[in-house]
């Protein structure tokens, strides 16, 4: 089993919207065996809070449910837990690797740098953005997904 955590700043728009990308590909393609993800937030500002709802209707229209999803913070424990912790921008991994056991670093990178078909590597904030921010997170979160299960798979 292999364990991925997707870390934004509030986990209420990019990593939740990763996670729940994650898991329709994960569902759909028959992988429930074999990965698990999670998402979380380096700044503990919406804990307990689901995602944010342009985020869930620009999902929705896409097919992925992010309605069971609620934020939380960022623990040095998941650093243990997970066997990959990756960053939605270069401020998210530069946070996280500053709080993780060094022991661990290995286990960090930009979830973009997974992305086949974008020369993008990161993930822009949507927030203070329109509708058309989030459909932006949603093509850039596919993306990655994409390739990230892809390598997870190949090397299983």
């Amino acid at each position: 089993m292999v364990k991925i955590l997707f870390v934004c700043s509030g986990n209420i728009c990019r990593s939740p919207t990763a996670e729940g990308i994650a898991r329709h590909y994960i569902q759909t393609g028959g992988l429930g065996g074999l990965i698990e993800v999670d998402s979380a937030g380096t700044h503990g500002y919406h804990v307990g809070e689901a995602p944010d709802p342009r985020a869930r209707k620009a999902a929705q229209q896409r097919g992925y449910d992010l309605s069971d999803l609620r934020a939380r913070k960022l623990h040095v424990s998941d650093f243990q837990r997970f066997d990959l912790v990756l960053a939605m921008d270069r401020g998210h991994l530069e946070h996280m690797q500053r709080m993780c056991p060094e022991v661990y670093l290995p286990r960090l990178g930009l979830f973009m740098s997974y992305a086949r078909d974008s020369e993008l590597d990161e993930v822009p904030d949507p927030y203070y953005g329109g509708p058309k921010g989030f459909d932006a997170v949603l093509d850039l979160c596919e993306s990655g997904v994409r390739g990230l299960l892809e390598s997870v798979t190949t090397q299983a």
